[in-house]
């Protein structure tokens, strides 16, 4: 058997949500935001610009052609393999990229209305995003899902938490 294709996360992601079937990149875009968009987010160019480049290295294949000119993609063997060998490489660290944090950071370059309206503005954005995610982890506890995506829900919910947290100890005088 051949070794498989090494992929990078937003290509293993895309490849991961094929598992479920044909997808156009539409859909592609919609679902990644649905199942981990808060957090890893995946661009609109980004799936545009991977696509091709899956599709060129075996890893997809076109599938039927749809309204408007949308094209599926089709998770191949090969696809398969190179999403396993993606799921089972690393050694299991991560590394947060967020704006807002690094922002945080360099809050005291701010003035004291700047640094208001950041946490502000960054308060109202978690608080929303933590209601999106007591919902879907209510959801996910009241159904049968599988037990990896509760996890994920339930851990979305804490992420939000802390960043909440995080914002109500950032000095704004």
């Amino acid at each position: 058997m051949n070794a498989a294709t090494p992929v990078n996360a937003t290509a293993a992601a895309l490849l991961g949500l094929l598992h479920g079937g044909p997808m156009t990149g539409g859909q592609l875009v919609s679902a990644a935001g649905e199942r981990f968009g808060t957090f890893f987010s995946v661009t609109r160019s980004q799936v545009y610009r991977e696509l091709p480049a899956l599709v060129d290295s075996g890893l997809l294949r076109l599938g039927q052609q749809g309204p408007r000119s949308s094209q599926q993609y089709v998770l191949t063997p090969a696809g398969k393999r190179a999403f396993k060998t993606w799921l089972t490489a690393g050694d299991g660290s991560d590394q947060l990229r967020s704006p807002l944090i690094l922002r945080l950071l360099h809050a005291g370059s701010l003035t004291k209305r700047q640094r208001t309206a950041l946490v502000t503005q960054g308060q109202k954005t978690y608080l929303e995003r933590l209601a999106r995610a007591e919902e879907a982890a209510k959801h996910a506890a009241n159904s049968q899902a599988d037990p990896y995506a509760r996890a994920v829900a339930e851990f979305a919910v804490a992420h939000n938490r802390a960043v909440l947290a995080l914002l109500d100890t950032v000095p704004t005088d």
